[in-house]
């Protein structure tokens, strides 16, 4: 009596362990995708909701005032409060809360409600997947490991891979020409791919070390966890108090810190007297995301966190988040991002092609299997030009994550079930280059109306 499994059963347990390694790819594909997109993030927002107020600055008082109508606009307590300065790429000021986010004008009188639903969808999309937070996180960065894996394990493998850097069989149809383009991509964009997968298995993995620190020895507060590197928080007290005095705190910053340029005000608790101010600013030739300046609720100056010029862990901790995002050096490092993003997203793509390809010559015929990545390859960036436009013509409100996933789900049960799955890959290219398009007509009107209100 043999125990050995039936060949068919066999053959579909491997049809499952390579569809297990197309959803890898895919989860690798899509972060990638969505990470090149979310470079223009600061862009996006003004072009997504262009009407909107713009300053060059706004004076300390005007700030104070917009704190005020804020907090006495809406009762509810909120933990923070979180004021965004005016700066070159997204000249505004803005207030959120836990609540809501508002646009002031340079007067600080609220004059509408923020509307960036697709911008922060897509930041959602490439940070957590739209999945609970420390779930999505954690699985972004366990991805950033794969991919930093893929990277160095790939250049072992290939030992002539910098010699035959610039050998390129563009027009073999044997798989070797796309086996060239994988590889040549993958060694020009290589510092890129281990310095944004090494910041982003960083950024992602942190915040699962974290609640597992806080839970064992912090009871379960994450802030504490972090306290050594981003600075603490003031003792709470939940008394009643007035709104803080914010100008007070400006006031300070502009005079010891003229030549900071100041991004951010949190307020710690606004409205009782524990309440603490928090003034982010971003200094030149730094990679740090910016300095965090605390001072009480009278705008007294306590301390700085030390991101800049403090322990090399807390200078390193800041600097992940600039170089993983690449805003810093202003629009030529943006766009040199952007370009290496759409090398790094075509080298995942090509990957699977190059993998798929390999079983198919050895005689393993899975037909769903390729049919099912062109939809990962072209469908996804077809769904997120669908959720753009969507958002332009239905509002702020349009459910812009169900109509994404289920546009993607839709598009791989027809890869799967439809008999003509050989002609899906031109039809999704032709799709796409209309949603391009017609997203790209959107944005140009949103360009073409930002300031005006």
């Amino acid at each position: 009596m043999t125990i050995a499994p039936e060949s068919s059963t066999v053959k579909r347990a491997l049809s499952a362990h390579a569809a297990i390694g197309l959803l890898a790819g895919a989860l690798l594909y899509l972060v990638s995708l969505t990470g090149t997109v979310a470079v223009f993030f600061e862009e996006w927002q003004r072009i997504e909701q262009p009407v909107a107020p713009e300053m060059a600055a706004i004076a300390p008082e005007a700030v104070q005032r917009a704190v005020e109508n804020v907090l006495a606009s809406d009762k509810r307590a909120t933990t923070h409060l979180y004021v965004h300065l005016p700066v070159d790429t997204v000249p505004r000021t803005t207030i959120t809360t836990d609540h809501k986010a508002v646009h002031v004008d340079a007067q600080g009188t609220v004059v509408g409600p923020e509307e960036i639903a697709w911008s922060d969808f897509l930041v959602e999309l490439h940070y957590t997947l739209t999945m609970p937070s420390l779930i999505g996180i954690t699985i972004v960065g366990a991805l950033g490991v794969m991919m930093l894996s893929l990277a160095l394990s790939g250049v072992i493998a290939h030992p002539r891979i910098f010699r035959d850097a610039f050998r390129l069989r563009a027009r073999d149809k044997s798989g070797i020409g796309l086996a060239d383009w994988h590889n040549r991509l993958s060694v020009w964009t290589l510092p890129f791919t281990i310095a944004i997968a090494l910041t982003g298995a960083v950024i992602g993995l942190a915040n699962l070390t974290a609640f597992g620190v806080a839970q064992l020895g912090h009871d379960g507060d994450v802030e504490q966890v972090y306290a050594p590197i981003f600075g603490e928080e003031g003792a709470p007290d939940p008394s009643p108090a007035p709104a803080p005095n914010v100008a007070a705190a400006l006031g300070y910053m502009q005079a010891h810190y003229p030549g900071l340029q100041l991004t951010y005000v949190t307020l710690h608790e606004p409205g009782t007297a524990g309440q603490q101010i928090q003034i982010l600013g971003v200094h030149e030739r730094r990679l740090a995301f910016g300095e965090y300046y605390l001072f009480d609720a009278q705008g007294r100056f306590l301390n700085k966190a030390g991101l800049v010029d403090g322990a090399v862990g807390q200078q390193v901790a800041a600097a992940n988040y600039r170089l993983h995002f690449g805003n810093f050096g202003g629009l030529p490092v943006k766009l040199a991002y952007a370009l290496f993003g759409l090398a790094l997203t075509a080298v995942c793509a090509t990957g699977t092609y190059i993998w798929l390809g390999k079983r198919r010559r050895r005689g393993i015929e899975e037909p769903r299997l390729r049919a099912m990545w062109d939809v990962v390859v072209w469908g996804s960036p077809l769904a997120l030009a669908g959720t753009f436009i969507l958002r332009k013509l239905a509002g702020n409100g349009a459910p812009l994550t169900a109509a994404f996933w289920l546009t993607l789900l839709a598009l791989l049960i027809a890869a799967y079930a439809l008999p003509a799955r050989a002609r899906l890959a031109k039809a999704l290219g032709r799709a796409l280059v209309l949603a391009c398009g017609a997203g790209s007509a959107l944005a140009i009107a949103g360009l073409a109306m930002i300031g005006g209100h």
